[in-house]
């Protein structure tokens, strides 16, 4: 399956999350930067307000685009040993690309949320989006923060994986729809038409659009029960 772009990916992703539609206990969190507008697209189908959670990537020195462990919000840090061993990564180089990516971190979660709080989750379902998922490493970060955070339901919605990646996965969450599971993998990007960069610009644009949206069905919402009693 070839996705046009992100956009159609999410109302595709969407249409497999159709059992959540509607529900005032869903919250939607896309992994910043490509999995929001996916997101976005899933939040605006089932009716759900959208927030980020943002995930680091700690890649090997010598391979940046190898993850050997990743950081999410909240202060969590999954490392994968295998690979920190085979690699021979030290445990001072650990610590300084943590840091690296830390500081990215914090400054993506500033940039988006505006001084604005995070989403509470608590007792609520959450339904956490990403673009495509390769190692599973930034996104096994992303369900261990989600943890601590205390929610109802972790669903994990993505619209690749390597089914291996899955297997894995499935083991950690409540429910996981993904919509292909090739073997081998290669690359996220290679799903998609257009994979074009997603800006802090539009990851911030989308979240006030949700936001908006949000408001409009509440006010409508609200003005149909009012009509229903005076009727």
């Amino acid at each position: 399956m070839i996705f046009l772009n992100r956009d159609d990916a999410g109302s595709r992703l969407a249409k497999k999350l159709r059992a959540y539609a509607g529900r005032n206990d869903v919250l939607v969190l896309g992994i910043p930067r490509g999995g929001v507008p996916v997101a976005f697209q899933v939040a605006a189908d089932l009716y759900a307000p959208l927030d980020v959670f943002v995930v680091r990537k700690l890649g090997t020195p010598s391979q940046p685009e190898l993850a050997f462990g990743a950081i999410a919000s909240g202060g969590i840090r999954i490392l994968d040993a295998q690979i920190v061993e085979s690699m021979g990564i030290s445990e001072a180089e650990i610590e300084r690309i943590t840091a690296e990516e830390s500081k990215e971190l914090d400054r993506r979660e500033r940039a988006y949320r505006g001084g604005r709080a995070p989403l509470n989750i608590r007792n609520k379902i959450v339904i956490l989006v990403d673009d495509g998922i390769a190692t599973g490493a930034s996104t096994r970060a992303a369900i261990a923060a989600l943890r601590e955070l205390k929610p109802a339901q972790i669903v994990l919605a993505a619209p690749m994986a390597p089914a291996s990646t899955c297997r894995h996965l499935r083991q950690e969450v409540d429910d996981l729809v993904c919509l292909e599971t090739p073997e081998p993998f290669y690359a996220i990007g290679a799903f998609y038409e257009d994979f074009s960069q997603v800006s802090d610009e539009e990851v911030t644009t989308l979240l006030r659009l949700n936001r908006e949206h949000r408001g409009q069905q509440v006010a409508v919402a609200a003005h149909g029960t009012r009509k229903g009693v005076h009727s």
